[in-house]
């Protein structure tokens, strides 16, 4: 049995050297990343419990510290692992952007924001002040709010956009609930902050709601015009 543990998971590995997860079932993953903190132990069970539980990979990963040890085989190390997980990509992208980019696509400016918002569980409202090429000056966030809601006073926009020196600015916020579309909150709000920001020339190129993998812009939809 000792050997068929071991002969699985170098396969495993073997196979993320080849392609990466590409092909992997989500308890794959888990299994893969559990193995290097559970010596000698079958961890199949155990991803497959962790799915059950929790309901998906990514649930696995943001689940408390404290509901990952209470599942059996789950010790210390292995709940800090999985949780180091959306941590980790979070950093990796802030990192990988850390130069300061030039913003000349939506597509840019999106994968940007995902590695920004993508991962919150709050919604989260920032702004990033552009020189007048278009490159960051800085990115700030303005407000901080619940699950599904966060309240942004235009004033802390404004001020956000003086004090960079912003010729101009895109907006952003994410919805954790998963849906990008923007409420009629949302719009009021664009429409009211394009306005403001305009009697101070200084140009609101797009508002972006990132929500995991999705993404609403309002610049494509042709609502900032």
């Amino acid at each position: 049995m000792a050997g068929d543990m071991e002969g699985h998971r170098r396969r495993l590995r073997e196979r993320f050297e080849r392609s990466g997860f590409e092909g992997f079932h989500d308890h794959e993953v888990l299994e893969l990343l559990l193995s290097f903190v559970i010596p000698r132990r079958d961890v199949k069970p155990i991803a497959k419990a962790l799915l059950s539980e929790f309901g998906s990979f990514s649930a696995v990963c943001d689940a408390p510290l404290s509901g990952l040890q209470q599942m059996k085989g789950v010790g210390p190390q292995a709940a800090v692992l999985l949780a180091t997980v959306p941590r980790l990509l979070d950093r990796y992208q802030q990192d990988r952007w850390k130069r300061n980019p030039r913003f000349t696509s939506t597509y840019e400016a999106v994968s940007y924001l995902s590695s920004i918002l993508g991962t919150e569980r709050n919604e989260v409202f920032c702004v990033l002040a552009l020189s007048s090429q278009n490159s960051l000056i800085a990115m700030e966030r303005i407000q901080r709010g619940s699950v599904n809601r966060t309240a942004v006073f235009p004033r802390q926009v404004v001020e956000a956009s003086l004090k960079h020196r912003a010729t101009a600015v895109i907006l952003s916020h994410n919805h954790p609930g998963g849906d990008p579309n923007p409420s009629p909150a949302d719009r009021q709000l664009t429409r009211k902050l394009k306005r403001i920001l305009g009697e101070l020339d200084i140009v609101t190129h797009d508002h972006i709601i990132i929500a995991g993998p999705h993404y609403f812009s309002f610049a494509e939809k042709g609502e900032m015009e």
